[in-house]
């Protein structure tokens, strides 16, 4: 019987390779083929994430950057320059615009760290960008839900006799809602911390990827319910709410309803809009973190690839800060014919300095 000899083991790319034995002893083919496949397979799996980083989400949020960040500022210049009288509606979608440009702003950083394949070394650049990306992500449709119930009163009680349909309980509103999103997420913020603090303030995570004292599974769960689910179950009742009362209507204020159906198409379509967007997301979020618990006994690569798809579900889930204009021009009354008279009185300005004297 031949005697094993000790063979040297290289490490190339991270991948064990075991060295031939010498002539005259037993071969390790089997053996040393299982395990290159094994460390091969484990080393193509943990690429994942850094490939769809770089050719995924750093083309996503530039290209989300370029359309929604004009359409965001349209927005805001003009209700600055162009309304004259505030109402509710505008109140809250003035609102939901800043929330947007602002986080609008902080995706041309985030492409370009993932195209150079760079971590973010701003320990208060990394806390900033996450809580900016997760204050609009749930006042966004929170607000949604504000401007729905706007559209139910205002069919209802087209008078605006209602006190929520006032301007001032419209502020007061905005500023209850921008503080209950504030509370959702400064758990996260600091998760954060504390996740930094553990790796020496060298690493930026995302938010299903950080440990610290606080259950983080059992937060994103609440915060699921809390700042998704009931905000979308809002938005459903509204939706049902007005094409009851559009109903209710058809009989007696038949040539009315026609101008009032476009709300019910609105409300309804924001409603698809942040379930198709904002589900998976939401449920990505909560497997990529189960799937990092110590209970759920997955290998490196399933809970790779949960990873990449809950990559895949980040730049659908933040697409509402691009489609949300269509829901200002919509909603906003007489908001497009004020900034399209606007932009004409500019363009003849522009014509008139032209000519010459």
């Amino acid at each position: 019987m031949h005697q094993y000899q000790q063979h040297p083991v290289f490490t190339v790319f991270s991948v064990q390779i075991v060295a031939a034995p010498a002539i005259g002893h037993t071969p390790y083919s089997i053996h040393t083929t299982g395990n290159y496949n094994y460390y091969s397979m484990v080393s193509n799996c943990t690429v994942i994430d850094d490939v769809l980083e770089k050719y995924y989400l750093s083309p996503s949020y530039a290209i989300e950057f370029a359309i929604g960040f004009p359409g965001n500022l349209l927005v805001v210049l003009g209700y600055i320059f162009c309304l004259t009288e505030w109402q509710s509606c505008n109140i809250y979608i003035f609102s939901l615009a800043i929330s947007d440009l602002i986080f609008l702003c902080t995706l041309p950083r985030l492409s370009c760290l993932y195209a150079t394949s760079e971590k973010e070394t701003s320990t208060y650049a990394c806390i900033i960008n996450r809580y900016i990306l997760h204050v609009n992500l749930y006042s966004s449709i929170l607000f949604m839900v504000w401007l729905s119930m706007d559209r139910f009163l205002l069919i209802k009680y087209p008078t605006r006799n209602h006190f929520l349909l006032r301007p001032q309980t419209a502020l007061i509103v905005t500023g209850l809602s921008w503080l209950a999103v504030n509370v959702e997420v400064i758990p996260m913020i600091v998760l954060m911390i504390q996740d930094m603090q553990n790796g020496n303030f060298t690493r930026c995570k995302d938010f299903a990827s950080l440990n610290g004292s606080i259950d983080a599974l059992g937060y994103s769960l609440g915060l699921t319910l809390t700042g998704y689910i009931l905000p979308l179950l809002g938005l459903c009742v509204f939706s049902h709410h007005i094409a009851c009362l559009l109903h209710a209507q058809e009989r007696t204020l038949q040539h009315r309803t026609i101008s009032f159906k476009r709300p019910l198409r609105v409300v309804t379509s924001a409603a698809a809009m942040f379930l198709i967007l904002y589900t998976p997301y939401h449920v990505m979020r909560n497997v990529r973190i189960a799937s990092r618990q110590p209970w759920s006994g997955l290998d490196l690569c399933p809970r790779m690839y949960i990873e990449a798809l809950y990559i895949l579900t980040r730049p659908l889930a933040f697409l509402h800060s691009v489609i949300n204009p269509v829901f200002y021009f919509l909603m906003g009354d007489k908001f497009r014919e004020l900034l399209i008279a606007k932009l004409r009185k500019l363009v003849r300005q522009t014509e008139h300095n032209r000519d010459p004297a």
